[in-house]
């Protein structure tokens, strides 16, 4: 037996992936520990993980005004990811002291890439180390461009030669220097070099990098780092509240029962903090559509005022893997715990992206054929409706969406991610 530990940051799709992975190390004998906020200890003390808790703070899912400000200000499409590396840095050396405590006798540690004290605890305790992306703009490829969500238009000149983000790259690392530099004071003072690029090179293992998404996202670059493995998607979607059956909701199935598949309109577990008129305006598309349409808002703060109309129905929460095969067609945020649970289920989608990787996970199911994207600022019921309308008339987008699901099942991210981290250890 191995003591294996994960250390996570984030939302739902930050934390997801590496419950699936720690569940099934489990099963194989090791001792998995999740290193991360100990606002999750609700959700790995529901399925028998352990956790060792790792500032920063976040704040707990029942002061829904607190967690709406934070991701509102991190939802940001321009400056949301700086607003958040700004505050782990204020955090950092607590980060790093909980995680080197956390590492203490471990035999492997697996990393995601937003703590940026990962790199530094897995080198000053020369522990093996495994390092994670969850999706392909974590890998830049001047070969595969990803769309950059400050400037998304700036993917059209990165897609005509190589070139170009060659010389693009290195800008974006300069411009982000002053924000690293709390990453090098922290390694100056434990006795490291100040060492490579924090958010680009550092950020992965020379000896193991699992790309826990699908092939269906993107293929192996010759520029990506040389220990990069693309393994499929890691799933898990189960909420783990206190009170939440392990059954599905009755009434969600009745509602499903009772017609045609619906539009299932989400915007995960981060986004659905930070916009409450996104559900409005897309009952009203639904009604411009004549289709029905089931929301899941989060929380009761988000629930549309008043009575829904007929062939509406919202719920706070449900498990995409058995909702989204129902659906006809899923409006989403294009994170991408999401993405890839509407590739699992081989139904096409809308993105409406707010910041981060949204931008580039929804442009690359567009690019496959089983997706439309529209950018939350133009996001109305209109442009809604107007979007939709070929994803629910035209078959070509099921079909493509059909093929893709067929790929991502074929995978298993999972068990070939585990096979990984079993062949370093």
């Amino acid at each position: 037996m191995k003591t294996i530990v994960i250390s996570t940051f984030g939302s739902f799709g930050d934390l997801h992936p590496y419950i699936a992975v720690a569940l099934e190390l489990k099963r194989r004998g090791h001792r998995p520990v999740i290193a991360t906020a100990e606002a999750y200890r609700e959700k790995t003390d529901a399925v028998g993980l352990e956790l060792r808790a790792v500032r920063p703070d976040m704040p707990s899912w029942d002061r829904p005004e607190e967690v709406g400000r934070l991701i509102s200000e991190f939802m940001d499409p321009r400056r949301g990811t700086v607003r958040i590396f700004r505050w782990l840095n204020e955090s950092l050396r607590e980060s790093y002291e909980d995680l080197l405590a956390a590492a203490a006798g471990a035999d492997l540690l697996v990393t995601h890439p937003i703590p940026f004290a990962n790199p530094v605890v897995a080198e000053k305790t020369g522990l093996p180390w495994v390092s994670c992306v969850l999706s392909p703009i974590s890998l830049l490829s001047v070969y595969d461009p990803s769309v950059p969500p400050q400037m998304p238009g700036l993917y059209k000149l990165l897609r005509l030669h190589p070139a170009f983000g060659r010389v693009l790259i290195p800008l974006g690392k300069l411009q982000l220097r002053r924000l690293m530099e709390p990453i090098y004071r922290l390694r100056r003072d434990v006795g490291l070099a100040r060492g490579r690029h924090p958010l680009f090179e550092a950020q992965h293992s020379p000896a193991l990098v699992l790309a826990l998404f699908s092939k269906a996202l993107a293929e192996p670059q010759k520029d990506w780092p040389p220990s990069a493995r693309v393994t499929g998607f890691a799933f898990y979607d189960r909420r783990d509240r206190a009170g939440d059956s392990a059954a599905t909701d009755p009434a969600l199935l009745e509602f499903l029962d009772a017609g045609p598949p619906p539009v299932v309109f989400t915007l995960g577990s981060a986004a659905v903090w930070a916009d409450r008129d996104f559900y409005a305006e897309s009952i009203e598309a639904a009604r411009a559509l004549g289709t029905r349409a089931l929301l899941l808002v989060g929380d009761e703060a988000n629930r549309p005022a008043g009575p829904l109309p007929e062939g509406v129905a919202a719920f706070d929460y449900a498990p995409y893997s058995e909702l989204f095969p129902r659906a006809a067609a899923v409006v989403h945020h294009g994170g991408v715990g999401t993405t890839g649970q509407t590739l699992l289920a081989g139904v096409p989608s809308l993105v409406v992206p707010f910041s981060h990787d949204q931008f580039d996970n929804g442009a690359r199911v567009a690019r496959k054929g089983a997706a439309r994207t529209l950018p939350r600022r133009r996001y109305d019921a209109a442009s809604a409706a107007r979007e939709l309308r070929p994803l629910l008339n035209d078959p070509a987008y099921a079909e493509r969406a059909a093929r893709l699901a067929r790929l991502v099942r074929e995978e298993d991210g999972t068990r070939t991610a585990c096979d990984l981290i079993e062949s370093l250890l």
